[in-house]
This record gives C-alpha cells, structure tokens and sequence, in this order.
C-alpha cells in the first residue's frame, strides 16, 4: 500500500470559507454581541460541542454495539476519551504524535489494546474488499501519515485526510474506527471547529460505501485523486458545514433569548 501524496489532494475551498464563514460568526456573536456573556457563551460552545460528541456516541453505539450492556460500555469509554481530548486541548496539546494513537487506543478500546499493549496489529485483515496492508509495514506506513500531515496546513483537510487514510491502513486489531474519529475530531475541535459525526444508519452505510469504493480505486492506482475519494471529502465537509450551523443557531438563539428576557 502507498499513501495518497497530498500534493493530489483537490480542496473544495468554497465549501470551507462557508465553514469557517459559520465558525467566525460563533465567534463574532461571544465577543461583540450585547446580549451575550463571554464566560456564558464559551461555557456553551463547550458544552454544544460535547452534546454533538454525545450525539455521535449513541448512534455510533446503536450501530455498533451488539446489546445494551456492549453499547454502555461503548459509551462510557467514548465519553472517558472525549474528556481526556478536551483536557488535552485546554493544555494546548493537538493531536499531532503517533503515541497518542496508542492513548486513545487505551481509553476508546481497552479490550483491544489488552489483546496487543501498545502494539500494532498481528495480523492481516480485510475491510469488504479492501485487503489492508501487511502487518510488517504498518508501523512505517503510520509513521509517514504523520508526517504527511505536516504538510497539510488547513486543519479541516489534514482531519479528513488522516481520516481515510488510517482506516486504510487499520493499525489496530480492532477500534479502528473508533480510535480514528476521535483523533479526527481532537484535530478539528483543537481549531475551534464542531466535530464530524454521522446522523443516522442510513449516512453510515453511505459512509462504509464511499470508503470502499475509495480504497478499492486507490489499490488500482495509489497516486492518483479519485472521484470516490473526492466524494468522501465532500461528504465529510457536508456534514462538518451541517453541524457548524447547528452550532451556530445554538448559539444565536441564547442571544436572541436574552434580548427578549430584557425588552
């Protein structure tokens, strides 16, 4: 397996100046409105935000958990992971080194990290018909994603970019997915964004589907931008400019509240 170059990467930049349009305007709202406090409202981005997380829990753990006890517990190390992230970025930590893979590994999925502490996987797996890469090249296939990403300079990109790439490479016996969501986010959350999550089984489906087909092109021709790749960032940016609105309206509607309470 070969990584993407990020040199192929084709950046929908209309679709992101509308996201950080939205994130701006968050922004504008706590610092210049008069009928917000700024403690206030930074106490409800956070809050937003993690209600988003939350939201991705559950639905994640309807999707995945195989009972109520399996889904309980898969939100409970979700949420465990979820803080430790934001203690991370209030210490100015952004996920950037490989060794936080293995952290939210130990938090997201302790069962699999049990299986192989701080390793990666074993063992060759298949995703559908994608054959992941050998278990003996996993730890160099990682090491260059990260420092791929150091060429990415807008943040949203380079999260959606680690995104499809560490799923390719899988370089966890389990909690692959798990794992890379949350990194994903820890990126864009670093950057005042809102998280990505999927709404519903049938945005999963359209999700697992997309990949696939992305892979399944890549195995084809490695180097080479493909239009199922160019749609899995298109998906990602569409449901990173939904949850941006939402934030927003949140937002605004305290405001908007308060000025009523007043008049």
């Amino acid at each position: 397996m070969e990584l993407l170059p990020v040199k192929e990467i084709k950046i929908n930049q209309a679709k992101i100046d509308k996201i950080d349009h939205l994130v701006k305007s968050i922004y504008r709202l706590i610092i210049y409105s008069r009928h917000h406090l700024d403690d206030d409202l930074l106490d409800t981005y956070l809050t937003s935000v993690q209600e988003l997380e939350e939201l991705l829990s559950l639905k994640n753990a309807q999707m995945e958990a195989q009972n109520e006890e399996e889904a309980a517990v898969y939100l409970k190390n979700l949420k465990v992971s979820l803080d430790f992230v934001i203690e991370e970025i209030i210490l100015h930590n952004n996920f950037q080194k490989e060794v936080q893979l293995f952290q939210l590994l130990r938090l997201v999925s302790p069962e699999t990290n049990a299986i192989h502490p701080n390793r990666y996987r074993q063992t060759l797996v298949q995703i559908g018909g994608h054959i992941c890469p050998d278990q003996n090249i996993v730890p160099q296939l990682v090491g260059e994603l990260f420092y791929q990403m150091q060429a990415i300079t807008n943040p949203i990109i380079r999260a959606i970019y680690f995104h499809h790439e560490l799923i390719r490479i899988h370089p966890f016996v389990d909690g692959n997915g798990r794992v890379t969501r949350i990194a994903k986010n820890w990126m864009l959350m670093y950057d005042l964004y809102p998280p990505i999550f999927i709404n519903d089984a049938t945005q999963k489906r359209e999700y697992i589907a997309t990949l696939s087909k992305s892979f399944r092109e890549l195995d084809n021709s490695p180097k080479k931008w493909n239009e199922h790749t160019e749609t899995f960032f298109e998906q990602e940016l569409d449901r990173l400019l939904v949850n941006a609105t939402l934030l927003y309206e949140t937002v605004n509607k305290i405001g908007q509240e308060r000025e009523k309470a007043i008049k």
